[in-house]
């Protein structure tokens, strides 16, 4: 494919402007047409980009044939069928994450995928990140032995952001399905991509939104409001246990009585241990003694230029035709994790998972 990919985002809130960022920077793409149920929103974004195509109606934008691929941004109940019409009008499709609120949802956007030979590519970004790079390169020299159990948080004392992140009916959940999502799709590819085969999960609703506390949260929807319903999950918490015998626990918090946010993975091994928090550190031996190494490169995640780095790999996906690194049958993966933890926590139960 030798034209420039013309690109059409479906919902133009906030984590499409990472999108928009990275996709107006390459030079093999152009912005074509916006979509969005917000009109305001929607005016705004198009000024900003030079899009003058833009519709409230995603099927009228899917009718332009000249349209080659399309990233969905908008909530997570609306990834399922934003992109499987994306996908039945001969689009690719970059699909945010999560990729659905389900993975009955998730299989049958795959299916759509294969039904009409399209690509559709999880939006996994950490998974193009510097940190993930590092560590990527020492499992791969066998520095760290077997990995064998992991450790991943992801903590917000008050980093609940309103708007549809805290209604169950359009989020799908709370802080598990939108932050532990990204910690437990990192270990998982670290550890190889197993496949999940149980899971015991608890989740907790003690703090809602904390509406009463004074104190600013780094982090709101673009639809925040004083009126926000909030029927999610402030806490979630999962041991989770793969094919190849590892193990990995996760914590995700909205709402949580802590110190401070925290935000890290902890991977063990049979040779080394690592901890990203949010540089890396390498616990090992040299010539039989315990060690500490700290490297000298750049090991905390860099934002900059992160979600580029996912956008331009899609871009070549498209264009060129290499193989994925974030496929959908990955997403149905982690789909699959997070329904048996909210399964394990109604019922009390491990969830025994039959792939």
């Amino acid at each position: 494919m030798d034209k420039k990919i013309k690109i059409g985002i479906i919902g133009t809130g906030s984590i499409s402007n990472t999108h928009l960022q990275a996709y107006s920077k390459n030079p093999n793409v152009e912005l074509y047409a916006f979509c969005d149920i917000n009109e305001e929103r929607l005016k705004t974004m198009a000024e900003k980009y030079g899009v003058t195509r833009t519709f409230t109606d995603m099927h009228e934008m899917l009718k332009l044939e000249e349209i080659d691929a399309v990233s969905v941004c908008t909530w997570n109940s609306q990834h399922a069928p934003c992109t499987i019409a994306a996908l039945n009008a001969g689009k690719h499709v970059l699909c945010e994450k999560p990729m659905a609120t389900s993975a009955k949802e998730a299989r049958e956007m795959n299916a759509a995928a294969e039904k009409n030979g399209k690509l559709l590519m999880i939006g996994f970004v950490r998974r193009f990140g510097n940190d993930c790079a590092i560590l990527q390169d020492f499992i791969d020299n066998g520095y760290f032995g077997d990995l064998y159990y992991a450790k991943a948080t992801y903590l917000r004392r008050k980093g609940n952001p309103g708007g549809w992140f805290g209604d169950k009916s359009r989020s799908g959940g709370g802080p598990l399905i939108d932050l532990g999502v990204h910690v437990i799709d990192l270990v998982r590819y670290l550890f190889g991509n197993p496949k999940p085969v149980s899971v015991y999960g608890a989740t907790f609703q003690k703090l809602f939104d904390r509406k009463d506390v004074k104190d600013s949260i780094g982090y709101s929807a673009a639809s925040k409001t004083d009126n926000d319903i909030c029927d999610v999950e402030d806490l979630a918490s999962a041991m989770i246990r793969f094919d190849n015998g590892a193990v990995l626990h996760i914590e995700a918090s909205f709402s949580l009585n802590l110190k401070k946010d925290e935000g890290k993975i902890e991977l063990f091994g049979t040779k080394a241990g690592a901890k990203l928090d949010p540089s890396l550190e390498i616990y090992s031996n040299i010539n039989n003694y315990m060690s500490n190494v700290q490297l000298c490169t750049k090991t905390d995640l860099d934002f900059n230029g992160l979600f580029e780095k996912e956008i331009n790999h899609f871009v070549s996906c498209v264009k060129d035709g290499i193989t994925c690194m974030a496929p959908a049958q990955d997403g149905i993966e982690l789909m699959t994790i997070l329904d048996a933890v909210y399964e394990s926590a109604r019922t009390g139960h491990e969830v025994v998972i039959n792939n």
